[in-house]
């Protein structure tokens, strides 16, 4: 059994993305990944996936070159390697960690493979067999709308711009996947509004879990209020204000629990955090915090300072939710179900359709060897084709925005 790494073959793919609302602006039609292969020496092949644009290509393609030839169950050195090749030119740890996040699961699926045991036996042994999610509602367009000779780009999911239509589409949500908990995407509309939509949400699943998350929208006055307005009404109010010292002023006065994906994503960042009591969930997310050994480590790190724990989510595949299954298997303490935008791109899924489900609001941890997804070349080069042909090279919520509404303006905060 070899087990050098003979390359790593990183292909760029764009796949389609509804036109989902957020603080920024608005989805375009395609978003962009970039699938990996770690191919050792045997034969064996590695899967892992990361966020797309041109400058992740650009990092990956640095890591390509540096991880041949070197032991794939030696993944702390090659973390170590990539992380090295890419320091002159990439300073923050947290950028880097994308990069490092990706190859190591793609080295663990290879592992994983060669031993004939899941990722999730190679984090220490799972402790569900089934990891919770949470329906991720967004403010949305019906369509994306006709543009420069392009015709309308329709979904399977009807327009939702008020209290009904988020609603609607959290039973829609439900029905297809049998999700118990709802997250809102906010940061959209006027802080009332947003207000309405929860409390319709609470009326229509009494009992279930319901967060909203404004992605910074809101001054640290405004926060405060919709923490009043909605105590006992959310689980969670996520990164309603910007930074470490704006959520600890929200937090002094909060009734409700503030979690963050934005304001702490990296190792500098949690004594500040612990010290100034500014978040009490964290959300973690293996792709930048150095990958799924990495994001177990933290989990621990969080149980001592009674940080609790959910899932960040951003547009992904498969692959990613396959890790991100594996690893939540294997934390303890999680604490709360985590977050997926599966359900909005899945059709365009790189993976072979079987391996994962989302039913009764939870995907079921594969038991194959690796993360027990398997690879559809067909659609990986259909994908691959379409990021050429397209063009798009990188994500603009803002700009795509303002092809409909000349006027917008990305204000952070809005309110």
């Amino acid at each position: 059994m070899s087990t050098r790494i003979r390359e790593l073959i990183v292909t760029p793919i764009a796949f389609s993305d509804p036109p989902l609302l957020n603080s920024g602006g608005v989805h375009e039609p395609l978003a962009l990944r970039v699938i990996l292969q770690l191919v050792l020496e045997d034969g064996t092949v590695g899967l892992g996936e990361s966020t797309g644009g041109e400058t992740r290509l650009e990092r990956l393609e640095i890591a390509a070159r540096t991880v041949v030839g070197m032991d794939v169950f030696d993944s702390t050195a090659v973390s170590a390697a990539i992380d090295t090749a890419l320091l002159p030119t990439v300073p923050s740890s947290h950028e880097r960690g994308w990069t490092t996040s990706a190859v190591e699961v793609a080295c663990l699926d290879a592992q994983g493979r060669l031993l004939g045991r899941p990722v999730s036996d190679l984090l220490g042994g799972r402790v569900r067999d089934a990891v919770p999610f949470a329906a991720y509602l967004f403010y949305k367009w019906a369509e994306h709308p006709a543009l420069d000779g392009r015709s309308a780009i329709g979904d399977d999911w009807p327009e939702a711009l008020d209290p009904a239509g988020i609603v609607e589409q959290a039973r829609l949500m439900q029905q297809r996947y049998g999700f118990t908990s709802f997250k809102l995407k906010g940061g959209v509309f006027p802080p009332d509004e947003e207000i309405a939509a929860i409390r319709a949400l609470a009326e229509a699943f009494p009992g279930q879990p319901l967060r909203l998350d404004p992605n910074t929208a809101w001054t640290v006055q405004t926060s405060g209020y919709v923490a009043r307005q909605l105590d006992g009404v959310l689980e969670y109010l996520e990164d309603p204000t910007a930074g470490i010292p704006g959520m600890a002023e929200v937090a002094k006065d909060s009734p409700l629990p503030l979690a963050t994906n934005m304001c702490v994503v990296a190792w500098e960042h949690l004594k500040p955090a612990v010290e100034q009591h500014a978040v009490q969930v964290l959300l973690t997310d293996h792709h930048y915090w150095g990958g799924l050994r990495r994001t177990r480590e933290l989990a621990a790190v969080c149980e001592a300072f009674g940080i609790a724990l959910s899932m960040h989510s951003n547009s992904h595949l498969g692959i990613s939710l396959a890790a991100m299954t594996h690893v939540a298997a294997a934390i303890p303490n999680l604490d709360h179900s985590c977050d997926t935008h599966y359900p909005w791109n899945s059709a365009d899924d790189v993976i072979v359709p079987g391996a994962l489900e989302i039913k009764d609001g939870e995907v079921r941890v594969p038991t194959g060897p690796g993360l027990g997804v398997e690879l559809d070349h067909d659609a990986l080069g259909r994908l691959h084709r379409r990021y050429l042909d397209s063009g798009v090279r990188g994500r603009d919520d803002t700009g795509y925005m303002r092809r409909f509404q000349p006027e917008y303006e990305l204000r952070l905060p809005r309110w």
